[in-house]
Formats: structure tokens, C-alpha cells, sequence
């Protein structure tokens, strides 16, 4: 087992584990950690853990400190160059011609690389741009090229229902989703009505999924034949999420409701 800590560098990002490196750490604390980037800020979310080899990528970078004011104030200073270098990137941009659009920009702590994110629908020679963009900040340069939901997941914004955005607010890595998700949990197929400000599907299709998975395994299928107390029937409808079966008896007149439970007490539905 190893000893580690949990940090994570933005506010919805993922978690890296670190060595402690013999130090006191809590959660919430700042930290000045080495990464693969350099030397970098972030917040100690996870306090120290054991975990197997297995489950971590050794040798693990360490934390080099706690963080003081003064590193503080250097995270509110890169921020600040941040949105100055963003407006000197859209205009070299503009210059070149370019078909992608700048979403952000970041500075590494130590101020040795200036990160530009960017999308685009496809392959940008931006050889030229890096040039220019290396004459004026004197440093490592990176443009890198990001998706339409890592998009999304850096600038925010209000979902369709109503909340911030899940990716910008506590989803640290994105999930796969699948459009069969929305049809097993019988939502609209309407791209407008299950689709995120991203444009893809949303995130929390995937929430309950795994407890509609569980419930189809349970309940019987839409138009089977059913014994009922009251009868032979077919099953009309389903709640899923409260596990009732609406079943139609026989005589075509009536829809009764049974819970699962009932179903399985009275041996119609085996566990």
C-alpha cells in the first residue's frame, strides 16, 4: 500500500494523487505539488489514503509544500496575465485567418508554459500562430484542441434544468453516454429535449442508469402475458423507478397496479 493525497487543480477537475511527502495535509489545504506541467497550485481534496500499487501510476510526484499568501496572490496574478494573453491570442488569431476559436487560457504556476485551449471542426496549421505567440510572452507555448463538452466544462453555464452546469460544478471526468440510456428511462428522443449546451447528451442520463438496468431485470417486459389474483392480464405500463407494474386484466376493462413486491408474494414474478 502506498500513502497518497488527492488534489485537484480546478474546481470540477480530476484528481491526481500525490506523495505527502511527510507532511500534515487536510482537506481544503493549498499545496505546491510537481507535475508532469512543472511546478503547480491546487487544493488538497482527498486527505491521506492508502491505496494498492495497482491503482496508482508510480513513482508518484510529490507535494513540494503547503502554499503561503504569496503563492495565493501569484495564482490571482496568472489569472490576470491569463485574460491578457487571451486578448492578444484572438487577435493574432484574427490576423492569420484561422478557423478555431479561442476558450481559454491558462498559465502554469511557475510561469514557464501559457496554455491556449481551442476548438475548431477540424485540423488548424497553427504553426505561424505559435511563433508570434512565443514573441511576445518569452515562454513555452501550447495550443491545445479540445472538444465541444471540455468546452462546455471550462466556460459553464445553466443546463435546461435551470442548475449550473454538472461538468463545470463537481463532475471531475466525463462519462460516456449513449442514446439508449434516454430510451430505457423512457425520455423524449427529441435531440433538443436530452442534449446539454454542449449539444451532446447530457451528462445525467447516466445518473440513474444503472438503477433502470436493474429494474428491467426485474420487471417483466411491456405486452407479456401475466397471471394476476384477479386474473390473466398483460402487462400496459411500467413505473420504473417505484418498481409498479400496470397490468390489463383479461376482461379488457380494468388496469390494475401491482407493485413488484406483490408480484413476487404472490409467485407471478420470481426474484
Amino acid at each position: 500500500m502506498v500513502e497518497v493525497v488527492g488534489v485537484r487543480f480546478k474546481q470540477a477537475g480530476k484528481i491526481y494523487y500525490f506523495d505527502p511527502s511527510g507532511l500534515s495535509l487536510t482537506t481544503d489545504d493549498y499545496v505546491i505539488v510537481e507535475t508532469v506541467r512543472g511546478i503547480e497550485f491546487g487544493k488538497v481534496v482527498i486527505p491521506h489514503k492508502e491505496v494498492g500499487e495497482d491503482d496508482i501510476v508510480l513513482p508518484l510526484k510529490r507535494v513540494i509544500r503547503i502554499a503561503d499568501e504569496k503563492d495565493k496572490v501569484t495564482v490571482l496574478e496568472n489569472k490576470d496575465k491569463s485574460q491578457e494573453a487571451f486578448d492578444v491570442c484572438s487577435n493574432k488569431i484574427n490576423s492569420h485567418q484561422l478557423d478555431m476559436k479561442l476558450v481559454d487560457v491558462e498559465y502554469t504556476f511557475d510561469r514557464n508554459k501559457v496554455i491556449f485551449y481551442f476548438t475548431a471542426d477540424g485540423r488548424v496549421d497553427f504553426r505561424d500562430l505559435v511563433k508570434d505567440l512565443a514573441a511576445v510572452f518569452k515562454t513555452r507555448i501550447e495550443l491545445r484542441q479540445i472538444g465541444v463538452r471540455d468546452e462546455a466544462k471550462l466556460l459553464g453555464g445553466i443546463g435546461p434544468c435551470g442548475r449550473m452546469l454538472c461538468c463545470s460544478t463537481f463532475l471531475g471526468d466525463f462519462e460516456p453516454v449513449s442514446i439508449k440510456m434516454a430510451k430505457d428511462q423512457n425520455l423524449s428522443l427529441n435531440p433538443a429535449k436530452i442534449s446539454g449546451l454542449c449539444g451532446r447528451l447530457m451528462c445525467c442520463l447516466k445518473y440513474e442508469n444503472d438503477d433502470y438496468e436493474q429494474a428491467k431485470k426485474e420487471l417483466p417486459d411491456i405486452g407479456e402475458p401475466i397471471k394476476t389474483p384477479e386474473g390473466a392480464g398483460k402487462v400496459v405500463g411500467l413505473n420504473i423507478l417505484e418498481r409498479v407494474v400496470q397490468i390489463e386484466v383479461q376482461d379488457g376493462e380494468r388496469v390494475i397496479e401491482y407493485s413488484l413486491k406483490e408480484l413476487i408474494d404472490e409467485g407471478v414474478v420470481s426474484t
